[in-house]
């Protein structure tokens, strides 16, 4: 696999080495070995699946602490903006964001540590998306920010009156309102 670093310290972009010949495809999509020596040591315990339509908009969600999560997410079926949002106060990336686009076609996969935010647009006409969590889900640390929070300065790729949010997703505080935010000096990732 190869590891692409962003511009923020721990998110990275996942490319899989691809054998393909008449027959289609093969690619290994996760080791544990090769994820631990070439991004970081972490233990997935669930993985998720969801099938969205053109238009939908997940996020910006985390989960608070104790119950923090990673995510290695990628698309089996169609096309997303991913994004991940540092909100750990203090860092020298605070409010930043990376945005990468992950498909079926291009196999790519993307990590977003513990202290981000991470939300998704369906580019295509339907996506299937997948995902691994370090940590179980926690309906009571459930945290989320705005996804058009003009200070975060997100370009979904799709036009705005063609998102389509759960009604959850309508209501969340701006970054900068939130009643949580995560401590850029605290390591979430010690259980």
């Amino acid at each position: 696999m190869k590891v692409i670093h962003t511009e923020i310290e721990g998110v990275v972009v996942i490319e899989p080495r691809i054998f393909e010949d008449a027959r289609g495809y093969f690619f290994e999509s996760f080791s544990q070995k090769d994820f631990d020596a070439q991004v970081r040591s972490v233990r997935f315990v669930q993985d998720n699946e969801s099938m969205s339509a053109y238009g939908v908009l997940r996020g910006l969600h985390y989960q608070k602490p104790p119950f923090t999560q990673s995510k290695l997410v990628r698309v089996i079926r169609g096309r997303v903006l991913d994004v991940a949002v540092d909100i750990r106060k203090g860092s020298p990336t605070f409010g930043k964001h990376v945005a990468v686009e992950l498909s079926g076609e291009n196999h790519r996969q993307f990590f977003v540590p513990r202290g981000f935010a991470h939300g998704f647009s369906v580019l295509s006409e339907e996506a299937v998306f997948q995902y691994k969590c370090d940590n179980f889900y926690a309906p009571q640390s459930e945290g989320a920010i705005a996804w058009d929070d003009p200070s975060l300065g997100i370009d979904w790729k799709i036009p705005s009156d063609k998102v389509i949010l759960s009604e959850k997703d309508r209501h969340h505080p701006l970054l900068m309102e939130s009643d949580f935010l995560f401590d850029y000096h605290t390591d979430y990732y010690k259980d």
